[in-house]
C-alpha cells in the first residue's frame, strides 16, 4: 500500500486557489467531500456549484452543464474516491466530446470523508490511463507546482474534453463547508448564470 501521498508536494487548497485565480468566467462543479471544502476555503462563489450527497455525480453534472452552456468554460473538480464511483461517466464525456469541459481529479489516494482509507489509486489504479481508455485522449497526471503551472492554460482554455489527475498530499484539514441548502445553491448558481429572472 502506498504511503507516498502523505509527502506529495502539492497541497489541495493551494491547487484550488490556483484554479480559482485562473478561472475568469469559468463555471465550476465540485464533487462531494474534500473538493467542496477546498473551493469554499479558497473563495466561495455563485459560479461554483458544490455537490452534496451525490457521490459519483460530479462529471455527469458537469457534462450536462457543458452541453447546455457551450460558450462557457466548465471545470469539474472532484476527488479520486468520487471519480472512482462515477467512472463510467467519463465514457459519456468522451462520446459527447465537449470542447469546453475540463475535469481535474484531486487525487490524495484516500477517502477523505470516511476516515482517510486508501482508495485504489494508492495501489494499481491509474485514473488518467483509465480516462484515455474510455476515450478522453487528452489525459495526464500533474505531480508538482511546475507541472500545474504548465497545465493551467490547457485546463482553462484548451480544447476539451481535458482530464487531469492532480496528485495532492493526503493531509487532515479543517472543514470549510459550503451551504448545505440545495435550493439556495441551485438558485444562486442559476441567477449568476442566467440572471435573476431565472430563479
Amino acid at each position: 500500500m502506498s504511503h507516498w501521498a502523505e509527502s506529495y508536494p502539492l497541497h489541495r487548497r493551494d491547487v484550488a486557489k490556483t484554479l480559482l485565480h485562473a478561472r475568469e468566467d469559468m463555471l465550476i462543479i465540485t464533487g462531494l467531500g474534500s473538493t467542496n471544502w477546498d473551493f469554499t476555503a479558497a473563495g466561495d462563489s455563485p459560479r461554483t456549484f458544490p455537490l452534496w450527497g451525490a457521490m459519483g455525480g460530479a462529471v455527469s453534472m458537469g457534462l450536462g452543464l457543458a452541453l447546455a452552456q457551450p460558450d462557457k468554460r466548465i471545470l469539474v473538480a472532484t476527488g479520486d474516491g468520487e471519480m472512482l464511483m462515477g467512472i463510467g461517466s467519463l465514457a459519456t464525456v468522451a462520446v459527447q466530446a465537449p470542447k469546453n469541459m475540463s475535469i481535474c481529479v484531486f487525487d490524495n489516494e484516500r477517502y477523505g470523508e470516511t476516515g482517510m482509507q486508501m482508495t485504489h489509486t494508492a495501489t494499481v489504479t491509474d485514473l488518467a490511463l483509465t480516462a484515455q481508455g474510455l476515450g478522453i485522449k487528452n489525459a495526464a497526471v500533474i505531480k508538482d507546482e511546475s507541472e500545474l503551472k504548465a497545465e493551467l492554460q490547457a485546463i482553462t482554455h484548451g480544447d476539451g474534453p481535458i482530464f487531469r489527475v492532480i496528485k495532492v498530499r493526503a493531509e487532515p484539514l479543517d472543514f470549510v463547508l459550503p451551504s448545505k441548502d440545495g435550493v439556495h445553491l441551485k438558485n444562486r448558481f442559476r441567477a449568476e448564470l442566467l440572471g435573476p429572472g431565472a430563479v
